[in-house]
């Protein structure tokens, strides 16, 4: 668990660091990666052994047998947010925004709505856009400096030709953590407009202390015949590239329709990805994301600190994930000079705001997983790129 350990991933085809500079010009031999949501650690070390075993046996064949997998989710799902799951309810796809794609295929038709509480995580708009669906932004509300949903703004955005409402929660990049209230608000609100309801939980480890994540089906129970939930190890444990999502459906119609897709479409999961998920999800993950947890917390002091003591700018207080959502407005500066001060000046590379949708035209997005001294310099680069604001 040494997460001060700064591990060089330049040249091993890492998107964070091998695109930096083919995508925004900052060359990753002096800047700084701080964009793609992924962190600088490596996975527990009974990820790393289950992997090994899986090269020294060396035979890649078909997975069969994956009741230790379903076996150990619901494990963690009862261990760590208190839900008993049934194992048969769980399929698996190639991460989650596979699974989005795969849930616009099953429940909608080209033309047809798709709302988003904005800002919001980038890729639903691409695949959503991508699937010839219509994107329905509702955005998100200040209130007390965290973001708020507005239903009664999106009752007058619902079209009869609406058919989805795709939920980040925790929120990616707000870090928001709903409450039970305002998770059984939004699953009240689809039951009145017949919804599919596919809530993102990808986060859903990844919380500070404090806060409480709850999951969607222990939320709002009576609502589940319209409910998608997805989630996946990827986030937690740092091993997106592995590609293996959890969609849990527990209504019965609902999970027969999304299996024939799966079926139609030949998804099927790869073997190093299900070996991973169960290793992570373990009592040694567990005890690692214990200690992960409290790393996040300090990156989250030290960057917010530094930040919020730069006149004009505002990190957005993170209840959950290790992504900072960074306001600019204060500065007065447009987007193009703010930016061009963080990635030129800086040298650091953060996803922009306006991929988020509206809402984000102001921000930026900073990614906290990695070393503390990372953040440390970070805070300093940026200080020094608003140092005549100061």
């Amino acid at each position: 668990m040494n997460f001060d350990e700064i591990i060089d991933r330049r040249g091993t085809h890492s998107s964070k660091w091998d695109m930096m500079e083919p995508i925004y010009g900052v060359s990753p031999d002096d800047g700084l990666a701080m964009w793609v949501a992924d962190m600088d650690f490596r996975p527990p070390q009974a990820v790393q052994d289950a992997l090994q075993a899986m090269l020294d046996h060396g035979v890649y064949g078909y997975f069969g047998d994956d009741s230790a997998y379903r076996a150990a989710i619901c494990w963690w799902m009862e261990h760590r947010h208190g839900w008993q799951l049934d194992p048969a309810h769980i399929s698996t796809t190639h991460g989650l925004v596979n699974a989005v794609g795969l849930c616009l295929h099953t429940w909608t038709a080209p033309g047809d709505g798709v709302m988003l509480f904005t800002p919001v995580y980038h890729a639903f708009a691409r695949v959503i856009h991508s699937a010839g669906r219509r994107v329905v932004e509702c955005p998100l509300v200040e209130c007390d400096g965290l973001y708020q949903m507005d239903l009664e703004a999106a009752e007058a955005l619902i079209d009869a030709g609406t058919r989805m409402v795709i939920l980040c929660s925790p929120h990616n990049p707000g870090g928001r953590v709903w409450t039970v209230d305002e998770l059984r608000a939004v699953a009240a609100f689809c039951a009145r407009h017949d919804l599919i309801l596919v809530s993102d939980e990808i986060h859903h480890d990844l919380v500070m202390p404090g806060h409480n994540h709850t999951v969607m089906p222990v939320a709002a129970p009576e609502h589940m015949d319209r409910v998608v939930m997805l989630t996946a190890p990827s986030k937690t444990f740092n091993i997106a590239g592995t590609h293996c999502g959890q969609v849990i459906i527990t209504d019965d119609r609902l999970r027969a329709q999304f299996t024939a897709s799966l079926g139609a479409l030949g998804i099927s999961p790869n073997s190093f990805g299900l070996h991973a998920v169960t290793a992570a999800y373990s009592p040694q993950g567990a005890e690692w994301v214990e200690a992960l947890l409290a790393y996040l917390d300090e990156n989250r002091r030290v960057f917010d600190a530094g930040v919020n003591a730069i006149p004009g700018l505002r990190s957005m207080p993170l209840q959950s994930t290790y992504l900072a959502w960074v306001d600019f407005s204060g500065t007065g500066m447009d987007m193009a000079e703010f930016t061009a001060r963080v990635e030129e000046s800086a040298k650091i590379v953060a996803n922009h705001g306006p991929t988020f949708g509206t809402g984000g035209a102001s921000y930026l997005r900073f990614n906290l997983g990695a070393p503390r001294s990372v953040i440390v310099d970070a805070v300093a680069r940026l200080q020094r790129a608003f140092s005549d604001l100061q």
